[in-house]
C-alpha cells in the first residue's frame, strides 16, 4: 500500500471513531497520536475544546528515562509504556480518574497498546 493511501485509510478510521467518542468533562478523550520516532498523548474536553493533559515522547520530565531506555537498546514500545504512565500520572494529579480511549485510528496494537495498558496500571479508568 502506497504511504498517502495508508493515512488517507487511518484518517477514515479516525472518522469513524470520532463520530461514537467525545469527551465530557467528566469522561474526557485520551487522545493518541503516533509518528514514526515518537508518541504523543493528550486528554481532551471536547465539550469546551481544550487539552487539559499531555504528554509525548519529547516532554522534558520524562527525558532522561527515554535516554536511559536506548541506551540500553529499548523499543519504541518501552518508550509509549513511560508516557503512558506519565499521562496517567498527570491525569491523576489534575483529577481525572476516568477517560474514553481514542486510538487515533491506528490498531490498538504495539506501541498504542502499551501506552493504553501503561495508564490503566498507573490507575486510569478507561
Amino acid at each position: 500500500m502506497r504511504p498517502e493511501k495508508k493515512v488517507h485509510a487511518r484518517l477514515r478510521r479516525k472518522k469513524r471513531i470520532r463520530k461514537k467518542i467525545f469527551g465530557t468533562p467528566e469522561r474526557p478523550r485520551l487522545s493518541v497520536y503516533k509518528s514514526c520516532k515518537h508518541i504523543y498523548a493528550q486528554i481532551i474536553d471536547d465539550t469546551i475544546g481544550h487539552t487539559l493533559v499531555a504528554a509525548s515522547s519529547l516532554s522534558k520530565e520524562i527525558r532522561d528515562k527515554i535516554n536511559e531506555i536506548k541506551k540500553e537498546g529499548g523499543t519504541k514500545t518501552d518508550i509509549a509504556k513511560v508516557v503512558g504512565e506519565l499521562i496517567a500520572k498527570k491525569a491523576l494529579e489534575k483529577g481525572i480518574k476516568k477517560v474514553c480511549f481514542d486510538r487515533g485510528g491506528f490498531k490498538y496494537h504495539g506501541r498504542i497498546k502499551a501506552l493504553a495498558d501503561a495508564a490503566r496500571a498507573q490507575g486510569l479508568e478507561f
